[in-house]
This record gives structure tokens, C-alpha cells and sequence, in this order.
């Protein structure tokens, strides 16, 4: 498989919190291009680059940024296939500014809002594979491999 996920952050701040879903494609050995290109810095580079992800091969995007985080939505209005926001988490309000810049989408303009943080943004990985995963079903079956040892870990835990 080509690269198929396409990560772009706002600002390199954001790359801490994006390690978490970098790490699981490299986990699951799949090829990605990540980014930072900023929804107000550069829009007309942004768009460009969206504009051109489908003949790259790009199937998916995942969007991380902060504060107003407009981000994946300013990618979902450059195309048409789906887009993953992860809310960073903000020093002043938290994540909430975050996280109601990227879920509070207008109609036709849908971006899935992953959880503040670095839980998002490992959410915003698997969530990215389980749409690769409808038509692969090697990756389909590690994903469900993956499931499995995450049960059982949880399922190991005593308490006394």
C-alpha cells in the first residue's frame, strides 16, 4: 500500500501529541505523509496540498491543531475524502476551544472529531486504519489482532 494517510498538523507544537498516532502507523507498517501546514499561515499552500492528495494516493486525512483549530475543516471544504480532526490540548482553555472548533462542523463540511489529545490522536490512527481496513483484509485482521491483545491486557489486570 501506498501512502494512504496524510497527517497535517497546524503549527510543529502539535507534534508531540501527533507521535501518538505516527507511532501506531509505524506499529502497523503503514506509509504516511505528515506535514505542517497552518489553516491561517499558509492557506493557499494548504489548499494546494489537499487539492493534490488523491493523485498522491492519499485516502485519508488526519488534522491536528489547536485553539481555533481550523484546520480539518478548512481541509474538508479542499475534498471530498474523509477527514479525522484530533483537538490539541490548549494551555488557556484546555482542549475545549480545540475540540469545539473541530466537531462543530456546518452541514456538508462533516470532519470525525477524535478525543483532546494524544488519546485522539491515537483514536484518530486506528480510526484511519479501520476505514483502510474495509477493503484490505490483512489489515483488517491485524487491526482485530490488535483489539484482541488490548482485551487481554485488561483482562490480566487483578486487583487485590
Amino acid at each position: 500500500m501506498g501512502k494512504a494517510i496524510s497527517i497535517i498538523m497546524g503549527s510543529q507544537s502539535d507534534l508531540e501529541t501527533v507521535k501518538e498516532a505516527i507511532n501506531l502507523l509505524k506499529e502497523f507498517k503503514i506509509d504516511f505523509e505528515a506535514k505542517v501546514l497552518s489553516a491561517h499561515r499558509t492557506p493557499k499552500e494548504l489548499a494546494g496540498y489537499v487539492e493534490n492528495a488523491s493523485k498522491r494516493g492519499i485516502k485519508i486525512f488526519i488534522a491536528a491543531a489547536g485553539g481555533a483549530a481550523a484546520l480539518a475543516g478548512v481541509i474538508a471544504s479542499h475534498t471530498a475524502l474523509p477527514v479525522i480532526g484530533i483537538p490539541i490540548q490548549t494551555k488557556s482553555l484546555k482542549g475545549m476551544d480545540s475540540l469545539l472548533s473541530t466537531v462543530q462542523m456546518p452541514a456538508g463540511v462533516p470532519v470525525a472529531s477524535m478525543a483532546i489529545g494524544k488519546p485522539g490522536a491515537k483514536n484518530a490512527a486506528i480510526f484511519a486504519l479501520e476505514i483502510l481496513g474495509i477493503t484490505d483484509s490483512k489489515l483488517q485482521s491485524k487491526l482485530l489482532s490488535y483489539k484482541k491483545e488490548m482485551r487481554r491486557k485488561i483482562k490480566k489486570i487483578k486487583i487485590k
